[in-house]
């Protein structure tokens, strides 16, 4: 082999590892920006969940539920002095 020869095979190797790098860099840099905006948007729905767990939790309050029942249904806590008798009917035998 003579000089020129391993001096241009010298370059055109640092040319392909220079290459190799600055693709590898590139390729990270466009994975960093990725998984920021992911972050991001998993940042934005972790508080979304903790909202609406918020209202769900104010939605099925004992206390809304009373007065969607007392509004709604026309339901009423009863009384201590009211007192229901349910009779019990014979079950018929299945046949």
């Amino acid at each position: 082999m003579r000089g020129r020869t391993v001096v241009f095979l010298s370059l055109a190797g640092f040319v392909l590892l220079a290459t190799g790098v600055i693709w590898r860099r590139s390729a990270g840099i466009t994975r960093a920006r990725a998984i920021e905006k992911l972050e991001t948007r998993r940042a934005a729905l972790v508080a979304q969940r903790a909202k609406l767990d918020g209202e769900i939790r104010t939605a099925t309050s004992l206390e809304r539920l009373g007065r969607v029942a007392e509004e709604r249904l026309q339901m009423r806590v009863p009384g201590d002095s009211l007192v229901v008798t349910l009779r019990h009917s014979p079950r018929v035998a299945a046949r």
